[in-house]
C-alpha cells in the first residue's frame, strides 16, 4: 500500500517524536522573506487531516495539523503577508497571501477549542514534534475529488502508517467536546 499517497511527510513512514520537544519556528514556502511563526512549547493531537478546509502541500491528500496553545504562539517575522482565509470559519486560518500555507488558526469563539491555535508541524525548522496520531475527517477527501471507489485503499494506508482512521475527530477529542457542551449545558457539573 505504499503507493497510496497520504503526505508527504508520512508517506515513508511516521517519524517519531518526543515529550522533549520545547517548541520551535514555523516558516511558509516563500524563498524570499519567508513568514515566521514561533511556537513555543510542544504541540497536542498531531493528526492526518482529510477535511478541505485544511492547507495541504502539493499532492497531498491529507493535511498534517496540531494544536498549541494560542499564548504560545507568536509571528516573528514578515506577519504584513498573512490573512485570515475565511472569517466566517471557527478555525481562524492565518495564511501567507504569497504562498498560501496556512500558519497558524486560533479558535476565538466559544468553543471547546477556544485559546488552541491550529498549526501545521511539517513546516517547523526544528526536528521532534509529536508525530501524527489518527487521521480524521477521511471520507472528506471525496470533496476534494479523490474517488470514492478507492477509500478502502486509503484506510488500509492508514492502519499500516497506525493512523487510526475516523469520519469525525479521535474517540478522545470526540468525548471531550462532548463532556465540554453537557456542562455548558449543566447536563454535567462543571
Amino acid at each position: 500500500m505504499a503507493n497510496v499517497g497520504i503526505h508527504p511527510h508520512v508517506d515513508g513512514g511516521l517519524r517519531k517524536g518526543g515529550a522533549a520537544f520545547t517548541g520551535g519556528t514555523l516558516v511558509c514556502e516563500c524563498t524570499t522573506n519567508p513568514v515566521k511563526v514561533k511556537i513555543k512549547g510542544n504541540i497536542a493531537h498531531n493528526h492526518a487531516c482529510g477535511c478541505t478546509k485544511c492547507w495541504k502541500p502539493m499532492g497531498a491528500n491529507f493535511s498534517i495539523v496540531a494544536v498549541a496553545p494560542t499564548e504560545a504562539v507568536e509571528v516573528v517575522e514578515n506577519g504584513d503577508k498573512l490573512a485570515v482565509v475565511d472569517e466566517n470559519a471557527l478555525i481562524q486560518r492565518h495564511a501567507c497571501k504569497e504562498c498560501g500555507v496556512h500558519m497558524y488558526g486560533p479558535v476565538e469563539r466559544d468553543h471547546p477549542f477556544k485559546g488552541l491555535s491550529f498549526i501545521h508541524p511539517e513546516r517547523f525548522e526544528e526536528e521532534g514534534w509529536a508525530e501524527p496520531g489518527f487521521a480524521a475527517f477521511v471520507s472528506s477527501i471525496i470533496e476534494a475529488g479523490y474517488d470514492p471507489s478507492k477509500m478502502d485503499a486509503i484506510r488500509e494506508r492508514l492502519a499500516e502508517l497506525d493512523l487510526a482512521p475516523y469520519d469525525c475527530l479521535s474517540p478522545g477529542l470526540m468525548d471531550y467536546i462532548a463532556t465540554w457542551t453537557a456542562k455548558k449545558s449543566g447536563v454535567l457539573a462543571a
